[in-house]
């Protein structure tokens, strides 16, 4: 995979009983899980994100709650995906830059391919273009 796009994971269950939804270390995510890792309590008017990223994968979930992704590519192709749905991701590879907006009470999960590095982040907008 080397561009950003939803990603649908098996829905189990039903409305009567609830669902679940898994995620398998390279069975039904593309890479291996390095790091899991939530945000939450994230205010309505506050915008996160603003970095990308040099090597690091990720699937993004709204396990609640509604998440607007504003990404931008190197070649400066800009897209807005909506996430709603907790069975629904965002494949997001790397070198692709991203603003964040929460709804209220929204929860974003990461299934993430790399570790935490530092020097793997682009925080400057600039840096990531030049790059």
């Amino acid at each position: 995979m080397n561009k950003v796009q939803y990603f649908n994971l098996e829905k189990i269950g039903s409305s009567s009983l609830g669902f679940i939804t898994v995620a398998e270390n390279l069975k039904n995510i593309p890479f291996e899980i390095k790091r899991v890792y939530w945000t939450y309590y994230t205010p309505q008017d506050i915008m996160r994100g603003g970095h990308a990223h040099k090597n690091l994968e990720q699937i993004i979930f709204a396990v609640s709650g509604m998440i607007e992704f504003n990404i931008e590519d190197k070649e400066g192709n800009k897209k807005t995906f909506i996430l709603d749905n907790p069975s629904q991701g965002l494949y997001i590879p790397k070198l692709i830059w991203r603003d964040i907006k929460f709804s209220h009470n929204a929860v974003l999960l990461c299934l993430a391919s790399q570790f935490y590095d530092e020097n793997d982040y682009f925080r400057d907008y600039a840096d990531f273009k030049d790059y």
